[in-house]
């Protein structure tokens, strides 16, 4: 599955909703995406999501070329 993580660049800052980023990554479960971020980053995570097929595609179409999977 793909999963969209929104997350904070750091763990330092009070979140804000403005510094919000996310990215993409492929897991077999919600855990192990999780698990794959944390353990790679320093980001502070503030959800994860699992994208159905249609959300993938709309946002494969929505992103164009800037849509890429992070790999660890």
């Amino acid at each position: 599955m793909i999963y969209k993580v929104y997350y904070q660049p750091t763990k330092k800052q009070n979140p804000k909703r403005e510094n919000t980023l996310s990215l993409y990554v492929e897991a077999a479960d919600l855990a192990t995406a999780r698990h794959a971020v944390e353990s790679n980053t320093d980001f502070n995570l503030e959800h994860i999501e699992e994208l159905s097929d249609a959300a993938l595609t709309y946002e494969q179409q929505s992103l164009g070329d800037r849509f890429k999977l992070t790999e660890f």
